[in-house]
């Protein structure tokens, strides 16, 4: 407890001395220019050639991953704003009507549960992302479309009403009716631009558009997901260490990748460490305290795992059935 509130002021004495472009208006200005890119993206699918066409679906699905990984993600943690009631407004714009995902359970089994209990055997271990009747090379190579549609711990973004429809049945009924009108609106907003303004002759046409460009990024996704706790140190719920060991132990940083560092935000890539010690921070913030958090770390001892994006997909192709399918005792996981 000591080291994390010595981490801790360290951390807060760089987020004070930060201006509020840098804690919130770096964030907040992407997710803008996503917006204003949403037209082009239309228009261009309005064309009979290959390159333009192709392009509005590029467009389209960066803009659709940045506003419901990386949005959802901020808002969830309540990083886009100091304002606990703005946060609220801002979980429910992109978590229910661009994600199409439940805000109070997206929230609580992503804040609570795997932030709460990373690596942590039956609560936050990741173990929702597991399908072991699919072999390694479907999974992570072609699957990665199905298997982010399946989930339910996290934010879902392809063919959303199949993992939200259990869930609605654990909040009130305020929450769920507001939760299904927010979906409705956000898809059929989707569906009807495709139709008017992309002029797609039959739904049949805009329903494929829809789920091409929602599924663009599902295998860095999915890929992303696994790749920065699975196959790292895991713990038992009565003996689990104390945080800043927990989080130094089973979380690891990929290297920065401009198109992923755009759609799904820093915390959840090359700063993923400094993400599970300090939550609430935004994207940008997490990045100016990369440096004063991995220097401590290593000055004390302590992990700082980081690997690059082919070692741990090589990792995951090798090692597919211990870590994916035949889990090891428990004996074999708990401890550091």
């Amino acid at each position: 407890e000591a080291l994390m509130a010595e981490l801790s002021e360290l951390v807060q004495k760089v987020v004070k001395s930060s201006s509020w472009w840098e804690r919130h208006g770096v964030d907040i200005s992407i997710l803008a220019c996503s917006f204003l890119l949403l037209p082009a993206g239309f228009l261009c699918l309005r064309s009979a050639r290959a390159i333009p066409f192709l392009a509005g679906v590029l467009t389209l699905g960066v803009v659709h991953h940045t506003l419901t990984v990386k949005g959802s993600h901020l808002a969830s943690h309540n990083a886009l704003t100091e304002s606990k009631s703005w946060g609220k407004v801002w979980a429910i714009f992109f978590i229910e009507l661009c994600s199409a995902f439940t805000a109070e359970q997206g929230t609580y089994n992503h804040v609570k549960i795997h932030h709460g209990y990373t690596n942590v055997i039956g609560l936050g271990d990741s173990s929702t992302w597991k399908l072991p009747f699919l072999n390694r090379y479907v999974y992570l190579l072609a699957a990665g479309a199905a298997v982010v549609a399946g989930k339910r711990r996290h934010l879902s973004h392809v063919l959303p009403l199949l993992p939200c429809a259990d869930l609605l049945r654990n909040v009130e009924w305020k929450a769920a009716l507001r939760t299904l009108c927010c979906m409705f609106l956000g898809l059929y907003c989707n569906y009807w631009l495709l139709l008017h303004v992309s002029g797609f002759q039959s739904p049949w046409s805009a329903l494929l558009c829809m789920l091409l460009t929602r599924s663009l990024l599902a295998h860095p996704y999915i890929h992303v997901n696994i790749f920065q706790h699975i196959g790292l140190p895991m713990f038992a719920a009565d003996r689990k260490p104390k945080r800043i060991h927990l989080m130094s132990l089973g979380v690891l940083n990929l290297p920065r990748n401009a198109l992923l560092d755009w759609s799904f935000g820093h915390s959840l890539i090359s700063c993923h460490v400094e993400h599970h010690l300090f939550p609430s921070l935004s994207d940008n913030m997490c990045l100016k305290i990369k440096p004063i958090v991995s220097q401590y770390l290593k000055q004390k001892k302590l992990p700082y795992n980081e690997d690059t994006y082919a070692s741990r997909l090589r990792l995951f192709l090798r090692r597919y059935e211990e870590l994916m399918v035949h889990a090891p005792p428990i004996t074999e996981l708990v401890g550091i």
